[in-house]
């Protein structure tokens, strides 16, 4: 063993309890939730850059990490993606670009501008900023796997093995935080925003850019990189003009995740294999055990229902965005059709860091219809006007539902009458 440290004698139980408290100690999550965020933290930092963090050190027996680190590193044959620094001249484009975003749009939304502040941001900046968020979405999701695992150990010997118990719900916990890392850093390396993926995971009000993805998303597209960190500074503007200033909607969308999540069934067989492959002296093989297939949804009509509401909800954000972006930039940006298009595509394809952390919790987190959504908001547009059209957003009850998809102008043309829309929301409409 590295370091020169044997292992316990399985003989011994004094020898095997000490074990299984180091191990506990080993995988403790600091702040007592299922997840070792810390262990996310450092091994998306380690996906950007190969360096976690420093720390570490002598582990349980002789089991070392590597130098200098407390985080594994990436695999040898996955080589850090980089994190590009943020020079001047950048922030100062993002600024610009954002300001003038904001500008184009304030014609085209009733809501007012939501930006108290702007930021360009590296990936590492992405994984910080908006590490507080992904607490919130999938603590409820490893909090029903670290269970299950605990569930492993058998009840009338759970009193007798009570570091064994503690140390398995500490192992699901860094094993979720592990895989969780490894999404989120790779996400880091994607995303191209603050609001690029439909959720409100940065600081409320706070409209950010990441420019080293913004500059490898253009060139695949062979468009100027002035018109595409514009088109992404529209649509970070349309997002934050949203959640601004509609102040239900994030409360909504966060709960509405949670409730989908709360439905979530956790395989145990697949619990179970990926324990078998858990080589407890050899921690730093951890982010080798893949936990895909842990979770799947119950097919219920609860949780059918649940993830309809879910999908409807992301679909109407992101459709009244792409609408109000491709208005506000149609005789401005010589390329709008053809960026219009791009992200359409990205958002209903969805990413391979999406699709990991689709595996992961077992939720997708791209909208299913978006070109219905903005074919909805812009026949809303065309037959209400823009302040009625963005008076839907007073209450979650007024909000087209799925059905609204189907015919989107039937809908638009509905026998509501605006009035009594109006007089309905009173004094919470949305900009009021």
């Amino acid at each position: 063993m590295p370091g020169g440290g044997d292992l316990p004698d399985p003989n011994d139980p004094q020898q095997m309890q000490r074990f299984l408290s180091q191990l506990q100690q080993l995988f403790a999550t600091p702040g007592g939730g299922p997840v070792n965020w810390d262990l996310a933290r450092q091994i998306a930092q380690a996906h950007l850059t190969g360096a976690p963090g420093m720390g570490g050190g002598q582990l349980p027996f002789g089991m070392t990490l590597p130098p200098g680190t407390s985080a594994p590193p990436p695999p040898s044959d996955q080589a850090p993606v980089g994190d590009p620094a943020v020079g001047p001249a950048e922030r100062a484009a993002v600024t610009e670009a954002l300001r003038l975003a904001d500008l184009w749009l304030e014609p085209e939304s009733a809501l007012p501008s939501g930006i108290a502040s702007t930021a360009a941001w590296t990936r590492s900046e992405w994984i910080t900023s908006t590490l507080d968020v992904w607490r919130k979405l999938c603590d409820p999701v490893a909090a029903r796997m670290v269970a299950a695992m605990a569930d492993l150990v058998p009840e009338e010997v759970r009193g007798q093995l009570t570091p064994m118990t503690s140390m398995v719900t500490s192992l699901g916990g860094a094993l979720f935080g592990g895989q969780l890392g490894t999404a989120l850093g790779s996400l880091a390396a994607e995303v191209l925003s603050a609001g690029d993926i439909g959720l409100p995971l940065g600081p409320a009000g706070t409209a950010a850019l990441v420019p080293a993805n913004i500059d490898a998303y253009g060139e695949g597209l062979e468009i100027s990189g002035d018109q595409v960190r514009l088109y992404v500074a529209l649509r970070e503007a349309a997002h934050q003009r949203l959640f601004g200033h509609v102040g239900w909607l994030r409360g909504h969308v966060l709960t509405a995740v949670e409730t989908y999540a709360a439905g979530i069934r956790v395989n145990r067989e697949a619990i179970e294999e990926a324990m078998n492959r858990f080589d407890p002296t050899n921690p730093e093989g951890m982010q080798e055990i893949a936990l895909e297939g842990v979770f799947s949804p119950e097919d219920s009509p609860q949780q059918k229902a649940a993830l309809g509401r879910l999908e409807t909800a992301l679909a109407l954000i992101e459709g009244w965005v792409s609408h109000v972006v491709e208005r506000a930039a149609d005789d401005r940006l010589p390329d709008v059709v053809r960026l219009a298009e791009a992200f359409r595509r990205r958002r209903a394809a969805g990413g391979p860091a999406e699709q990991t952390f689709a595996a992961l919790v077992g939720l997708e987190l791209r909208p299913r219809r978006l070109r219905e959504a903005t074919a909805l908001w812009a026949a809303l547009t065309e037959h209400r006007g823009i302040s009625h059209r963005d008076a839907l957003w007073g209450h979650p009850d007024l909000l087209p539902d799925e059905d609204a998809f189907a015919d989107p102008t039937s809908y638009a043309q509905s026998s509501l009458e605006l009035t009594d829309l109006e007089n309905e929301l009173g004094d919470d409409a949305p900009g009021t």
